[in-house]
């Protein structure tokens, strides 16, 4: 069949969906199952921003998919309709800080969030405390309290460094007619303990941490959404049990599962199907695992993309088994070249640890006798995904 006929016949088939939005990460149900305990923690925290009081940094932890920034996007549409019904003015600044171009540098946050508040400033070029004095005026002339939510704020850590988290919760020092309150929101459960202490005390004045979504949970949740996204009668029995055993066994990730169902949906439209039943399940999961290592991969700082490029080349040129030194052998001689500063092997050793954690390699910690213990290291991807995370990260190194 060719393509324009594949398109007519397309055009003439009904969809599964009625609401495909009910599936997506973005979208915000009137009701947020299973997370009230936390919904009330934090409306009572943040509370005094309507009587103009700065309230606490609060900091949330948990896994992806726990419903961090679901939660906190639902109290601060609250907070803003109850600000609005009472004529109170409060300012909401969210930023995702896996965005590259937006939160790769302490610079280019800073820049977005005085873009934010309808000052633009230069990409490039100003000194950083004079981005920041420019911030602080901005800042202080809206003459109102702001809330300021950043999203996976590790990642912004990994990329900047803790000092811009530590400025930014002094500013407050700094302002005489607006305050900053600071909503931190991260994936990593230990990120906290690597953080400078002075940063560590100023920052996480409340913390809450979100458990992981267990497997019944996480069916009230598919089902919720699936009647909103798909028409009656197109989910087969078992499908959501299905999904939502899959989400908690990653960590009871609800996203996860929602994704899982909305792909197999997809797969199950595309190939003409009646109904979406557990085969699609199947094959929504091994298309999703190869489509997240590779959009992992795309998102890793440039030193993590060096360690990974080192791992992939020794490992498949060497027929001996690899450590944690060979890797950082021709990690040195990567950063020659790519003119990147080498990190310590130490450092190295536990960015390989975390590319365990993400399934991306296999690396089992062993004892060398008196040499201390090293880790060895097996790729831990097929073939294909391989193939395409080498030419990624050629591109990104510039190879």
């Amino acid at each position: 069949m060719g393509a324009e006929d594949y398109l007519r016949d397309y055009l003439k088939q009904d969809s599964f969906f009625q609401n495909k939005v009910a599936l997506q990460p973005n979208y915000h149900p009137e009701d947020i199952n299973h997370r009230e305990n936390e919904i009330t923690k934090i409306t009572k925290i943040l509370a005094p921003i309507l009587k103009g009081h700065k309230p606490s940094n609060v900091f949330m932890y948990g896994k992806t998919g726990t419903g961090k920034t679901l939660c906190a996007k639902h109290v601060i549409q609250q907070i803003n309709t109850v600000a609005n019904e009472n004529n109170k003015k409060i300012i909401t600044l969210y930023v995702n800080c896996k965005l590259k171009r937006v939160a790769d540098t302490e610079y280019r946050l800073v820049a977005e969030l005085a873009r934010m508040l309808g000052t633009e400033l230069p990409i490039t070029g100003l000194p950083t405390d004079e981005v920041y004095n420019v911030f602080f005026k901005i800042v202080n002339i809206q003459e109102c309290p702001i809330l300021l939510i950043l999203d996976e704020i590790d990642q912004l850590v990994k990329k900047a460094g803790d000092d811009l988290i530590y400025n930014l919760t002094r500013i407050n020092g700094e302002l005489e007619k607006s305050h900053i309150t600071l909503v931190g929101i991260s994936n990593d459960l230990s990120f906290a303990d690597n953080l400078d202490p002075r940063v560590k005390s100023s920052l996480s004045e409340e913390e809450l941490i979100f458990p992981p979504y267990n497997a019944p949970q996480i069916q009230d949740i598919l089902r919720q959404r699936s009647e909103k996204a798909f028409k009656k009668n197109t989910v087969e029995q078992g499908v959501v049990e299905k999904c939502a055993a899959y989400a908690a066994r990653d960590h009871g990730d609800a996203r996860r599962a929602l994704e899982l169902l909305r792909v197999a949906g997809e797969i199950a439209e595309r190939e003409g199907k009646n109904s979406i039943a557990l085969e699609q399940i199947d094959e929504a999961e091994d298309k999703i695992e190869r489509d997240r290592v590779v959009e992992l991969v795309k998102n890793q700082p440039k030193q993590f993309q060096a360690c990974l490029y080192s791992i992939i080349q020794i490992v498949s040129n060497s027929k001996d088994e690899v450590y944690t030194g060979d890797v950082y052998e021709f990690y040195k001689q990567l950063c020659d070249k790519t003119d990147l500063r080498p990190l310590t092997q130490r450092r190295i050793s536990d960015i390989i640890g975390e590319f365990d954690m993400f399934g991306v390699v296999n690396a089992k910690i062993v004892s060398k006798g008196r040499y201390g213990r090293t880790r060895e290291i097996k790729i831990g991807l097929p073939q294909e995904v391989k193939k395409k995370v080498l030419n990624i990260l050629n591109v990104e190194l510039g190879l």
